[in-house]
């Protein structure tokens, strides 16, 4: 030691320093981009891509659920409107209604199959349609004919959704 005694040493150890305030500011403001790396913006991380959030009153406010939605299933309920004619849904794709929160897909001419958007993994909503159905979040995908999961961290599959063909449109029941 240069002259201090143990005392002295442990005391300036334990105090905050300039060094040690600018460091631990450093060390949060790095970090908070990393932790919301997977965070959709302008979403709380784990809320649904489309979820709106109250102004920040000092408590976190549950995002709000659109009204075709039920909150117990999470699945969209019918409204009887079409949502495309079976033409403009692509043969080997399909098509993402994200006001609907359905995905709509056609493995097979004539085979015409609809599915909940919402990812099962965190509550994301699908954005595209190939071969496969992707969830953007993670990259998860699903199989087009079943809704399985066919690569990353989704849990299960989509669920089915409850559709019918009416004068060749695609009609949510």
């Amino acid at each position: 030691m240069t002259g201090q005694t143990s005392d002295e040493a442990s005391t300036i150890r334990g105090r905050l320093t300039r060094r040690r305030a600018f460091t631990g500011a450093a060390t949060v403001g790095l970090s908070l981009p990393l932790l919301s790396a997977c965070a959709d913006e302008g979403a709380p991380a784990g809320a649904p891509a489309n979820a709106t959030t109250a102004p920040d009153s000092g408590s976190e406010a549950p995002p709000e659920t659109p009204p075709e939605t039920p909150p117990e299933t999470g699945l969209p309920s019918g409204t009887g409107e079409g949502l495309a004619s079976i033409d403009e849904i692509p043969v080997g794709g399909g098509v993402v209604f994200t006001d609907s929160r359905v995905v709509v897909t056609q493995p097979e001419a004539g085979d015409v199959k609809c599915f909940s958007a919402v990812c099962t993994h965190e509550g994301c909503l699908v954005a595209s349609v190939t071969s496969t159905i992707i969830c953007p979040c993670h990259n998860s995908s699903f199989d087009i004919s079943t809704g399985e999961v066919l690569g990353g961290p989704a849990p299960a599959p989509l669920p089915p959704v409850d559709f019918t063909i009416n004068d060749n449109q695609v009609v949510l029941s």
